[in-house]
């Protein structure tokens, strides 16, 4: 079921296995698409448990290995080894099992602190547009680690990431692209799946200036029936 609502289109699946699959199959079509036209793809990954659930059919779908780039839309500052790693999630369940070079794969250094590690992630960024960005939606409608009440970075001239240091969930220090640097792509899709997730989106489909809303202007948002709120009057 697909219900498109202005420059937005909702892809809604019965369960968040039917969610994760067809949801690899699409970031593995776009990877081909994208080597085909322009050689490389160049991917920024979301961390949490829907999208996990995507990165661990991706070996069994992917292809062109040498030709993916990868980057993070957001990081815990917490050790490389600490289980709250997005880096760590990705390593174990997707990039452990495909040959993408070292060198293109672009772990956020968390490690080093919020400040330090958004000033050396600024660097490994590239000049051009991602091809795709992968975001979820927080059940406070935050995106990546842009969180309500934040400067969320829109501005243009702005950094192209963000030291965080009071974050609203633990731990209070992250690093996040920007949500302009975040928009400066082909395409973006949005994941979210569960109940806990249903006022945000709702929010979100009601126009409230939530995080994610003001980042994916343009955006596909992949959904389980769960998560899909109530038809909200006037919306549609």
């Amino acid at each position: 079921m697909e219900t498109a609502r202005h420059r937005n289109t909702w892809h809604i699946h019965p369960d968040p296995e039917a969610l994760a699959r067809r949801l690899a199959a699409a970031v593995a079509r776009m990877a081909r698409e994208a080597i085909t036209a322009r050689g490389a793809f160049h991917l920024v990954v979301a961390g949490g448990t829907t999208p996990r659930a995507a990165y661990a059919l991706l070996p069994q779908l992917g292809s062109d290995w040498q030709c993916w780039h990868l980057y993070h839309g957001d990081e815990r500052c917490l050790p490389p080894q600490d289980p709250d790693r997005n880096s760590l999630m990705l390593d174990t369940v997707w990039l452990s099992r495909v040959p993408i070079p070292t060198r293109q794969i672009h772990h956020i250094p968390a490690e080093r602190g919020a400040d330090v590690a958004a000033r050396d992630y600024a660097a490994v960024l590239p000049p051009h547009a991602f091809d795709l960005v992968l975001l979820g939606v927080g059940e406070d409608g935050h995106t990546a680690s842009l969180f309500p009440g934040h400067d969320w970075g829109m501005a243009k001239n702005g950094p192209a990431t963000i030291a965080v240091h009071d974050a609203a969930k633990a731990p209070p220090q992250r690093v996040s692209l920007s949500g302009w640097r975040l928009q400066y792509t082909r395409e973006m899709f949005f994941m979210a799946a569960g109940g806990g997730k249903r006022s945000a989106l709702t929010a979100w489909r009601q126009g409230e200036p939530i995080p994610a809303a003001t980042v994916g202007t343009t955006a596909d948002i992949w959904l389980d029936n769960t998560a899909w709120p109530e038809v909200v009057p006037g919306t549609i």
